[in-house]
């Protein structure tokens, strides 16, 4: 998998290049093998901001329809508990069953076993690729930075 290094001081990742970013730190990937299937997941970053993850739970069932910005469940970790929002126009496919038996897997392999969720559709219209992730990135932890987090 080809990767862009982001770092900035003590934060690093590798972003996949061929993968697709939302804003609110979720990455999207076509799923092999499915056609029109992505997979979805948090970027390093938004699971530095959580811990690690202990649990996941879904509020949407298999085949529902699902749309950008909607709460479709909620991930709970050992810094914070979070909503888990759908970044995606389509239908709900289904969790990711690796993580009712180690959700830590989130965190330790974020951008390929550690997905969250998949769904049968198209990545939300403000989605961005890698390098408008990075970018976005960059002025965000700069403004962080600035304001003493």
């Amino acid at each position: 998998m080809e990767t862009l290094r982001f770092k900035h001081k003590r934060f690093s990742a590798r972003l996949p290049v061929d993968f697709q970013y939302s804003l609110s730190h979720y990455w999207m990937c076509p799923e092999e093998g499915s056609p029109g299937v992505w997979r979805v997941g948090f970027t390093k970053f938004a699971t530095r901001m959580l811990g690690e993850l202990v649990e996941a739970r879904y509020e949407v069932s298999t085949g529902d329809p699902v749309s950008s910005g909607q709460q479709i469940g909620y991930v709970e970790g050992f810094k914070a508990a979070s909503d888990l929002f759908c970044v995606m126009e389509g239908a709900f496919v289904g969790g990711n069953p690796i993580l009712e038996e180690d959700a830590c897997i989130v965190k330790s392999s974020p951008y390929e076993d550690g997905w969250l969720y998949s769904v049968k559709g198209e990545p939300e219209e403000t989605s961005v690729d890698v390098q408008g992730y990075y970018d976005h990135l960059e002025v965000l932890i700069n403004k962080m930075q600035e304001e003493g987090y």
